[in-house]
């Protein structure tokens, strides 16, 4: 599954790991469900929910042509408690 581009670590994300809430950036075209069975079997854990939004588009001038880079989506994934994502743990 290659739509899941890296994790997303900003100060507020990492607080959001504190309550077992993990952050990823995606392509702009997954689909919920099937990334959220991928995870599921990926990493082996169970989610209770996973919200997605798109961040607020940035316009950029080239002369008289107003352009837009490409959108992605962030994936705000709610593990089970006991659970977590083994490339981001403490240990």
């Amino acid at each position: 599954m290659n739509e899941i581009e890296y994790t997303v670590l900003t100060e507020k994300k990492i607080r959001l790991l504190e309550r077992n809430q993990y952050t990823f950036n995606a392509g702009s075209r997954p689909i919920k469900r099937g990334m959220k069975n991928w995870i599921e079997l990926f990493f082996g854990v169970k989610i209770i929910a996973m919200n997605s939004y798109r961040p607020p588009r940035k316009g950029r001038r080239i002369r008289p042509i107003i352009g837009h880079p490409i959108r992605c989506r962030h994936m705000i994934i709610t593990l089970q408690p006991g659970y977590s994502i083994p490339l981001l743990s403490e240990e």
